[in-house]
């Protein structure tokens, strides 16, 4: 049987993702980026989750989620840990290394803890929005004005908790609807940070900016997936700040070192040492340049 020519022509292929959704570039082709300190911009991203004990299952169960029959105490109680404990100690090892993060951050946690967000603002911390809570995810399957619903109840309600209102955005498991981006601009925000292929902000055909967030630098992949052990973790974020430290030293362009943190993870008493060990490591560095990701768009941004 004769294969139809028509089979393999794709009326979409293009240089890169055959798509319109942003023009396709090689990090090594553009103009060199220069932040305002240092050669490496180092971006903590904190996720501060609500997982309600019901999950969810459509359009799917966010990682994390609830694993054992109704109710599951044991993986609630765990996750609630983070915002009870572990963010707290974040907070502390913060404070205490000088540098300020961002906190992506479910509407419900904000409205459940509002002396954990009042001390991630008064630290001078940035809020990104981060859904309503883990039972809000996105993908194709989600009607138009449901997800358009779920994204403008998320920031009203963030918005009227902290008193903030976000420019960036950080989706469940970093997933989103063919609509998502559009929705996003609908909606005032600026930036989100679901798209993970490259190491440098870029822009998307609309006018939003994707801070690429890698889930490979992620405690949740390092550590709860891949099951390596907390000083593993800190020796796989030093490994690669070292690399882009050498990189953007040969290239004369800047990078970014994203660095995703989840407190009921790494807020444990015996792995947050290894977070505040990695903090002063890199904070003696002359190349890294500690920034919330509103700052890190907003250096990128001017240089365009």
């Amino acid at each position: 049987m004769t294969l139809d020519p028509a089979y393999l022509e794709y009326p979409r292929r293009a240089e890169g993702y055959d798509h319109a959704l942003y023009p396709w570039s090689a990090l090594k082709d553009r103009a060199p980026v220069r932040w305002p300190s240092g050669a490496v911009a180092v971006w903590i991203c904190v996720s501060l989750e609500w997982f309600p004990i019901t999950p969810v299952d459509s359009p799917f169960r966010a990682p994390g989620h609830m694993q054992t029959a109704y109710p599951d105490y044991r993986h609630y109680t765990a996750r609630d840990y983070g915002n009870r404990v572990g963010a707290w100690r974040f907070l502390d090892a913060f404070k205490a290394a000088g540098v300020r993060v961002s906190f992506a951050t479910n509407a419900a946690v904000a409205e459940r803890y509002p002396e954990l967000i009042a001390a991630i603002l008064a630290d001078g911390h940035e809020i990104v929005a981060h859904s309503t809570d883990m039972n809000g995810t996105i993908d194709s399957s989600l009607p138009e004005a449901d997800e358009r619903v779920l994204i403008a109840s998320a920031l009203a309600r963030l918005e009227a908790a902290s008193g903030v209102k976000p420019t960036g955005w950080l989706s469940i498991a970093r997933s989103q609807s063919w609509r998502t981006l559009d929705l996003l601009k609908e909606h005032g925000l600026t930036w989100c940070a679901d798209w993970v292929n490259d190491e440098l902000p870029y822009r998307f055909t609309n006018g939003l900016i994707d801070l690429p967030l890698n889930h490979e630098l992620s405690d949740r992949q390092i550590i709860a997936v891949q099951q390596q052990s907390a000083d593993s973790w800190a020796q796989s974020m030093a490994d690669a700040f070292d690399w882009l430290a050498r990189e953007a030293a040969e290239s004369g362009g800047g990078r970014m070192l994203p660095i995703h943190l989840t407190p009921y993870i790494m807020g444990l008493p015996y792995r947050i040492g290894a977070v505040e060990a990695l903090l002063a490591q890199l904070t003696a560095r002359s190349e890294a340049w500690f920034a919330p990701g509103g700052e890190i768009i907003a250096a990128w941004s001017a240089q365009q």
